[in-house]
């Protein structure tokens, strides 16, 4: 069952478009939440990546959430600055932990969205891990230091990615605090065409063994 809801941000006006999927007769601890790309480079929770993730955990009976940053789609507000991105994150995961019960849960994150959602990783004990597509260290460097967590994390990267460096990838993932991995799919760009399940698979696996 898909459900299409409103998500208010706290202390605002803000409410933000989401799609959560529930499995039918089938009752789980865990929930995920995807973010999407840039919001003012196009990005949005119907992304190709954002969307095979969404198709591939929604098979698998996962619960999962994807929602759009606020002005983008039917999100109300603008553009937070990185910030109020931040607290979009945050409304999410405070709605799957009090309204829908999950207490645990796992955020997995899409290039912008991977450097949104991953720098709250610390912040709730509810997370319990994250996975990382194509993080852009170098474009937001901030965002890297908030990621470092003792907590279980996968990252993905595309060997032929120019924008979230592959070549500087290496020394960032060096840099990442244990437990951690690593999934490098070759001959992949930023944008993941025709890659889209490849990365969906290696986020479920990750998953699966979190919940296990």
């Amino acid at each position: 069952m898909i459900k299409k809801l409103f998500i208010q941000v706290a202390d605002s006006s803000i409410n933000l478009e989401t799609e959560l999927f529930l499995p039918e007769n089938a009752k789980s601890e865990l929930a995920v939440i995807l973010t999407h790309p840039h919001p003012q480079f196009g990005g949005s929770m119907w992304n190709n990546v954002t969307n095979s993730l969404f198709s591939t955990f929604s098979k698998e009976n996962f619960p999962v959430l994807r929602f759009n940053f606020r002005g983008i789609g039917r999100s109300t507000g603008s553009y937070g600055r990185d910030k109020g991105e931040q607290e979009d994150v945050r409304a999410c995961l405070s709605y799957l932990v009090k309204d829908e019960g999950f207490n645990k849960i796992v955020i997995i994150g899409y290039s912008y969205g991977a450097a949104i959602g991953c720098s709250i990783v610390n912040e709730s004990e509810n997370i319990i891990g994250y996975v990382a597509i194509a993080f852009p260290f170098d474009l937001f460097k901030k965002f890297k230091e908030l990621a470092q967590s003792t907590k279980p994390k996968l990252f993905i990267q595309g060997d032929r990615d120019d924008i979230a460096s592959y070549y500087a990838f290496p020394d960032h993932f060096e840099d990442l605090n244990p437990p951690k991995e690593k999934k490098i799919i070759a001959n992949c760009d930023h944008f993941y065409i025709g890659y889209e399940s490849t990365a969906s698979k290696c986020a479920l696996d990750f998953v699966k063994m979190l919940k296990a």
